[in-house]
Formats: C-alpha cells, sequence, structure tokens
C-alpha cells in the first residue's frame, strides 16, 4: 500500500480473506472508486493517515485485532472514517453495537454487490458532510502521549500485563496511567470511556429515543 498524502476519497478494505479482498476490490474499481486493502486491522493501522478521506469496509472477525477493536482505536485518535461492518458471522447484539458504534451498517457475507455500493456512497456523502463542519476537540486531548498510547493498547483488549510488556515499563506504572486516564475522561473503566467515545461521533439520528447526548 502506498502511504502518499490520499485527499479525494477512497474506499479502504480490510478483510483477512483475499478472495473477498479482490472481490470487493474489483465490484468498488468497477463503480469508479479508488480502493486500497489491507489483509488485517494492524496493517491498516501501520498505514493509516490522519488525512485519509472515504470510508471503510471493515471484516468484523480478523485475525489479530478485530473489527470493532480498530473502530474504537480510530475513533481515539480522532479519525472519522465511516465504518461499514461485514461479517459471516452476525448476530442481532454485535449489529447493535456496531451502529451505536456509528457504524454505516452492518452486513453479511456474501453481500449484494448493488446494496453494499449504496451504502458506500452513503459513507462518502457523510464523510464530504463531515468535513464542512469543523472538527471536534480530539478524544483524548486531555491525555499525555504516553496515556494515549497505553488507552489505545486497552482498546485493542491487552491486558496491564501485555502492555506493561510491550512498553517496557512495569506493571504498576500501567495500573497509575489507567487510573489517570479514567480520572482526566471522567469515566469508571474503559468500557465506559469507548462507549462514550464512539458516540461523540454517532450522528443524532442514529441515537435511539432516550438516549443520553454525547458529551
Amino acid at each position: 500500500m502506498n502511504t502518499r498524502c490520499i485527499c479525494d476519497p477512497m474506499v479502504f478494505i480490510v478483510d483477512d480473506d483475499a478472495g473477498v479482498r479482490r472481490s470487493l476490490r474489483m465490484l468498488m474499481e468497477s463503480a469508479g472508486h479508488t480502493v486500497a486493502s489491507f489483509d488485517s486491522a494492524e496493517a491498516f493501522l501501520k498505514a493509516c493517515r490522519p488525512d485519509w478521506r472515504g470510508c471503510v469496509i471493515l471484516d468484523v472477525h480478523l485475525g489479530g485485532m478485530n473489527g470493532p477493536a480498530l473502530h474504537a482505536l480510530l475513533t481515539a485518535r480522532g479519525i472519522t472514517l465511516p465504518i461499514i461492518y461485514l461479517t459471516a458471522h452476525g448476530d442481532v447484539p454485535g449489529a447493535v453495537q456496531a451502529m451505536r458504534r456509528g457504524a454505516v451498517d452492518f452486513l453479511l457475507k456474501p453481500v449484494r454487490g448493488q446494496h453494499l455500493l449504496t451504502q458506500v456512497e452513503t459513507a462518502l456523502a457523510s464523510q464530504h458532510m463531515a468535513d464542512l463542519t469543523p472538527a471536534p476537540p480530539a478524544p483524548l486531548g486531555k491525555l499525555t502521549p504516553r496515556e494515549v498510547e497505553i488507552a489505545e493498547l486497552a482498546f485493542a483488549g491487552l491486558t496491564n500485563k501485555e502492555i506493561a510488556r510491550q512498553l517496557s515499563i512495569s506493571h504498576r506504572t500501567v495500573e497509575y496511567h489507567r487510573t489517570q486516564i479514567l480520572h482526566k475522561t471522567g469515566t469508571t473503566s474503559f468500557v465506559q470511556l469507548a462507549s462514550r467515545l464512539t458516540l461523540r461521533h454517532e450522528p443524532d439520528h442514529a441515537r435511539t429515543p432516550g438516549d443520553p447526548p454525547g458529551p
């Protein structure tokens, strides 16, 4: 994947099945879209740039980091590329959670090509509208760089010991930073923090009656 500056909207495909990536690329390119594909969430994160525009077709069940974890990390970094989830193992709770995270749609494989293209157009239109409005403050803007790093690893599902080992710091230091993260963000758990981060970017019309407004 070429990591040049991408100013024009693109369709980013993240799926660990080479056949699915190939068929989705052909479908998108046949409709005139520029496509970049990745075989893992980690590969997408490594290449991702803040100036990227477009939408992401994201597999839920990836090897390594899964789709929802990638979505949470992107949100935590203030990257609001619209997400269209694909899965071969859909379930109602998973679909509801995906939509509450602000996903454009949650589709079962094999997906109907025309419906997917319609949802991609919807996602690209929402990205364009977002570009016309002022960007909100970074969700983790009050945190230090080390705290942001630890928060992102926690969102990815790593335990305190795994975070400590990856960052070459002590387990107690990780615990201290996690406490500081929750204190600074006014939350009581990382589950609550992840929910609050995603609700910040959820369109008002996507909230169900009785949902509290985002902070």
